[in-house]
């Protein structure tokens, strides 16, 4: 059972945040972006690559944005924008690469992708087998730029502390010896597991060939890894070694209690063996690490990414609706370097802790937000998205406070504690490293509102300046030392010199003596001559010692003149070193001279571009202004011109009317009196009379003739076609054979309408002495009156007006109205004599004039004398008039 602590610890004061040092340099969070491809060219899209580091977003109709009414498109700029046919090549060497020279160098970096689920952080961060990503890259350049520098293994070792500790060769082979030999002893006999079906050796990857330069080759160095998850806020370590056998529940228990946290299962299988969590701790130097956590030691590219696999298959993912395998907690794959100098004689590593310099790399891979809404997910995948959520806006909110206190001069506390992933990265935003973010993007109109919330993070986030790290002094040993050392080792071994040593400890030198000791100066036996010996020992020490001198002699000659050669190729090269610096200097003022002018006249064509520019457009606005001054004037001018045209054209039309009626009108009173002037001249039967009026007819015709030619004509005349002549019809109302009321004294309304013509004959209906002309009469008009006329004129079958009186009784009626009842019906006609029926034109008469004769015969004198002559004032001619009365009228 878990045990709870009765006893409560009091809370932890809050510290004093640090001030930032403002004197030293800082450098800007570089933010970089990777789009990433669809998969159907059918999907819509939300953005759109403006430029090699801007982006754009547009809201579409079914996001929430757009319904809230923003409908604006956004516009947002990275360090580099990479779209969806860039490489992982290309992403590596921009972003990742930098950092891996760092790393060699003694700077820390830290690297992490961000973004929505579903949108490539994982594929940036690990790739595929044919194109790796970021992790497999920066092991390969790592590893290659190492080389033969690295340090046998157990040389470094960990101490637990986030330190390392520094053995001999001697120590380091007996525990590689332990290691090696102890797995194989503590084997168990029983059957072994099943290899899981995912056997990540079986996988061919394509290495990455890069290698870079700034490696000392006087240090050794080790590389560790370490990889763990953060959880639903609690940290893993992946590469937990876990037992064969199935523990109980009672270790379950015990261990979460230990560890004062949760257990949980490996990987996505909930009945595996549970890994505990571990917690973060606070070195030495104030930096923060995973506790307890395994670091491996790794010699090679492909043992790191082993190791980096196996901790996959423990990581934690699910099926989601948006992604498949989704990423349920947040990972840290750590690259750590340890390098350490050699000795002064280039053989074995200094025993010195504190010689050790560590850098760290770590890559870290977000989890992605969603919105629970469109993941559709319940239980534990709900808690996981929940805490996921939870981390990255502690994250955000970390950020947002270190912009605020960096640009407002504030002092608010960073509240890194409140998230493990802040709290483990805390001393890069304080300066202990380079940071670098990565936002993945996927471009989908789906993703507009998630993508939206991402964007701004990023703008915020490349406020945020973190101090510049410098590179630690490395050591103060001759350069040199490990290729002497070499050199030496190689000299032995071409001459032979046998060696009892391993190979790792080469044999001194040989020592250069006189000879053997000097012999025992005690006289023993009187015999014995002891001088004499001395003596010869002495002369051969002596030669000895000459040989030697003139060997010392030789050498230092052979030396010194070495040296000399050195010295004179060494002042030469440091001529040609002058001579090229004074080339170096003379070519970069001479950059700088050209980029000087470069900067002017690219200045100078900015400000040319911005005043042509300026020019440009206010040419084109006044052009705008003309075009539309010009185009108001074309319709103003339209307009009057058109109503100009119609209003000439009702002008014309109303004259061309009213002189086509005036000449009709003369020509109809001209041939009506040349009818009158036949009439009368076939009617009297005298032939002087007939000969006269039909020559006065003729030249009235003649100067009516004369005068309508000499007349001016403003319109061309319109062709007439004559009309038939018209039927006689009935009367309106059955008439009644009574006395016609004509002659009373009751006033007539007189209903001539506005187109009746004057034919200005003397004969007149009588009785009409009292009347009311009106053109159209009303109600008011016919109440006070008894007898109603209404004038009809049409032209008859020969041309002449006919002129037609329709004669009606007004009759009250039941309603108190008034009715109209037509009783009779005049008829006057205009005539000429010319054109009577009684005149010819020829001595042929037709059938047709002989009837007309023979009925004209039949008549009375009062109807042949019926026509008149009538002279105006003015006319040199004479009007004939008739006037054919009804029989009704007669006398």
């Amino acid at each position: 059972m878990f045990v709870r602590n009765s006893k409560r610890r009091g809370k932890t004061p809050k510290k004093t945040p640090r001030r930032l040092n403002q004197s030293k340099a800082r450098d800007p969070v570089e933010v970089y972006s990777r789009v990433r491809p669809l998969e159907s060219p059918d999907v819509p899209l939300c953005l759109k690559i403006t430029g090699p580091s801007t982006v754009q977003l547009s809201p579409p109709e079914n996001s929430q944005a757009f319904r809230n009414g923003q409908y604006k498109e956004s516009t947002h700029t990275f360090k580099t924008v990479f779209g969806p046919d860039s490489s992982q090549k290309a992403l590596f060497d921009t972003i990742a690469l930098p950092l891996v020279e760092d790393l060699l160098l003694g700077r820390n970096g830290l690297i992490f992708m961000y973004g929505i689920t579903s949108s490539g952080k994982t594929h940036t961060m690990q790739g595929t087998a044919q194109d790796s990503g970021i992790l497999p890259r920066c092991l390969d350049v790592l590893f290659n730029s190492l080389g033969e520098l690295q340090a046998k293994k157990y040389v470094f070792k960990p101490d637990r502390a986030n330190g390392l500790e520094v053995q001999t060769e001697a120590d380091a082979m007996m525990e590689r010896q332990k290691k090696e030999l102890l797995p194989i002893m503590q084997k168990p006999s029983g059957t072994p597991r099943r290899k899981d079906k995912d056997d990540y050796s079986r996988i061919i990857r394509v290495p990455d060939t890069t290698k870079v330069g700034g490696v000392v080759e006087d240090n050794v160095y080790s590389v560790f890894v370490s990889y763990v998850e953060i959880y639903n806020n609690y940290i893993y370590d992946l590469l937990e070694e876990l037992p064969v056998t199935t523990p109980t529940k009672k270790m379950f228990r015990l261990t979460a209690n230990e560890n004062n946290g949760p257990v949980r299962g490996v990987g996505n299988d909930p009945n595996a063996i549970s890994l505990p969590s571990k917690s973060l701790r606070e070195d030495s130097n104030h930096n923060m690490y995973v506790a307890n956590c395994n670091e491996v030691e790794v010699k090679t590219a492909d043992d790191a990414f082993a190791v980096f696999l196996r901790g996959q298959r423990q990581r934690k993912v699910a099926h989601t609706k948006l992604n498949t395998e989704s990423s349920r907690s947040h990972s840290v794959f750590n690259i750590r370097l340890a390098q350490a100098p050699l000795d002064a004689v280039g053989e074995e590593v200094i025993q010195d802790k504190g010689a050790i310099i560590l850098s760290q790399l770590a890559l870290v891979d977000l989890a992605g937000s969603e919105r629970t809404g469109r993941t559709k997910t319940s239980g534990d995948r709900l808690r996981e998205a929940g805490n996921i959520n939870a981390s990255l806006m502690t994250l955000r909110t970390c950020i947002e406070i270190l912009r605020d206190n960096q640009t407002n001069g504030a002092n608010k506390i960073v509240p890194y504690r409140d998230s493990k992933v802040t709290h483990l990265f805390k001393n890069y935003f304080d300066g202990e490293g380079k940071v670098r973010m990565v936002v993945c993007v996927n471009p989908k109109a789906a993703d507009y509102d998630e993508t939206t919330h991402v964007m701004r993070f990023a703008e915020v986030t490349q406020e945020v300046q973190v101090a510049r790290p410098t590179a630690p002094k490395i050591d103060n040993f001759t350069p040199g030392r490990r290729k002497a050392h070499q050199m030496y080792r190689k000299m032995l071994e071409q001459e032979g010199t046998p060696t009892s040593r391993p190979s790792s400890h080469p044999s001194p030198p040989a020592v250069i003596t006189l000879g053997p000791p000097f012999p025992s100066l005690q006289m023993r036996d009187p015999n014995e001559d002891v001088i004499a010996n001395l003596v010869t020992f002495l002369d051969q020490r002596e030669k000895r010692r000459n040989i030697l001198n003139s060997e010392r002699e030789r050498k230092e000659a052979e030396f010194r003149t070495r040296l000399e050669e050195s010295e004179l190729e060494m002042e030469a090269d440091k001529k040609k070193i002058q001579e090229q610096q004074k080339e170096i200097e003379k070519y970069r003022r001479r950059m700088r001279s050209l980029d000087s002018d470069k900067q002017n006249s690219s200045r100078n064509h900015d400000e040319a571009c911005k005043v042509m520019q300026s020019e440009l457009d206010n040419k084109e606005n006044k052009l705008q202004k003309e075009m539309l001054e010009k185009d108001k004037l074309r319709l103003a001018l339209r307009g009057v011109q058109q109503s100009e045209k119609e209003r000439w054209e009702k002008e014309m039309e109303k004259r061309i009317k009213a002189v086509r009626m005036e000449y009709e009108n003369k020509l109809w009173v001209k041939s009506a009196q040349l009818d009158q002037l036949k009439q009368i001249v076939c009617g009297s039967g005298r032939g002087d009379v007939t000969e006269g009026l039909t020559m006065a007819a003729d030249e009235i015709t003649m100067d009516e003739v004369e005068e309508t030619e000499s007349a001016p004509n403003p319109a061309a005349p319109l062709n007439r076609s004559q009309s038939p002549p018209p039927k006689r019809t009935a009367p309106p109302v059955r008439i009644k054979h009574r006395r016609s009321r004509s002659s009373s004294n009751s006033t007539w309304v007189d209903h001539k309408p506005a187109s009746t013509l004057d034919t200005e004959t003397i004969l007149q209906p009588i009785g009409l002495k009292k009347r009311k002309t009106v053109n159209t009469p009303s109600v008011k008009d016919l109440k006070n009156t008894d007898n109603y006329m209404v004038t009809h004129q049409e032209e008859d079958s020969r041309g002449e007006v006919e002129t037609k009186i329709y004669k009606a009784d007004v009759i009250p009626t039941r309603g108190g109205g008034r009715a109209v009842q037509f009783t009779d019906v005049e008829q006057l006609k205009t005539g000429s004599p010319s054109n009577s029926p009684t005149a010819t034109t020829s001595g042929r008469k037709r059938k047709s004039d002989e009837d007309r004769e023979g009925a004209r015969s039949k008549e009375d004198v009062e109807a042949r004398c019926s026509y008149g002559y009538e002279s105006k004032a003015g006319q040199s001619q004479s009007a004939v008039r008739h006037t054919v009365p009804s029989k009704k009228y007669k006398k």
